[in-house]
């Protein structure tokens, strides 16, 4: 029987549900809780890693498993690379998606503070990041684009979410896919190796800009609970 393991809290409420989708298919699922050590005979049992956090211990579990050999969604590579902000929005810009504005040093406009890595989260001090990036909308809504390739083929969800500005974070509604995003975001995947990521646009009234790349999307509020395990499973020999 494939063993597919998730680093992932097994309450998580899509990917929880993921586990039973693919248990129900015949596979055994194990839990490895975020934050804990993987260990390598963890790893040599698997024929899937799945990471779902930016931990170093996740990290060091998806180099192992590359390095031999066995399958993960979403590996290292695409895992640091995107993690890293200013990579992700250079990767953004060549798929050509419209880019906020980034300095090194506090401009004299209206910005938004960053730390240059994702694992880092945002600054301490909102005032004083690695880098500043120019805020561009004006209402505080982003547009969510998930995507996950189920093997064949890449599944997009978009979704608006009130963001934190206004105090808030959640799922407003699903929204209307917009094929050019779409199309970008699909070539963003596809440029990485990357099973699944999110891409946040903001809108303006010069139109949609990238702002942000998440390379371990939860997929909460998308309904892609389906999608999600059939990506997983093409990873095996059960789901080939």
């Amino acid at each position: 029987m494939d063993c597919i393991g998730f680093i992932c809290e097994p309450e998580h409420p899509v990917f929880g549900a993921v586990g039973e989708r693919l248990s129900a298919r015949g596979f055994s699922v194990q839990f490895l809780r975020p934050g804990n050590p993987v260990s390598e005979a963890d790893i040599d049992d698997l024929a899937a890693l799945v990471n779902t956090t930016l931990r170093p211990e996740s990290f060091s579990a998806l180099r192992y498993a590359d390095r031999v050999g066995v399958e993960t969604w979403n590996g290292f590579l695409p895992t640091t690379a995107l993690s890293c902000r200013l990579v992700a929005l250079h990767g953004l810009e060549q798929v050509g998606c419209r880019v906020p504005t980034v300095w090194f040093e506090k401009p004299d406009c209206d910005y938004i503070a960053r730390t240059r890595y994702a694992w880092d989260g945002v600054p301490a001090n909102s005032d004083e990041g690695d880098f500043y990036q120019a805020r561009v909308r004006s209402e505080p809504v982003e547009y969510k684009y998930f995507a996950v390739n189920d093997g064949r083929e890449t599944h997009l969800r978009a979704v608006q979410v009130r963001s934190e500005l206004s105090g808030l974070d959640h799922v407003i509604s699903e929204d209307t896919v917009e094929v050019t995003l779409a199309a970008r975001v699909r070539e963003l995947l596809d440029r990485f190796g990357a099973r699944a990521l999110c891409v946040e646009f903001v809108e303006s009234e010069e139109g949609f800009y990238a702002q942000a790349v998440d390379p371990v999307p939860g997929f909460t509020g998308t309904g892609m609970e389906r999608r999600v395990a059939d990506s997983i499973a093409s990873l095996t020999t059960i789901g080939a």
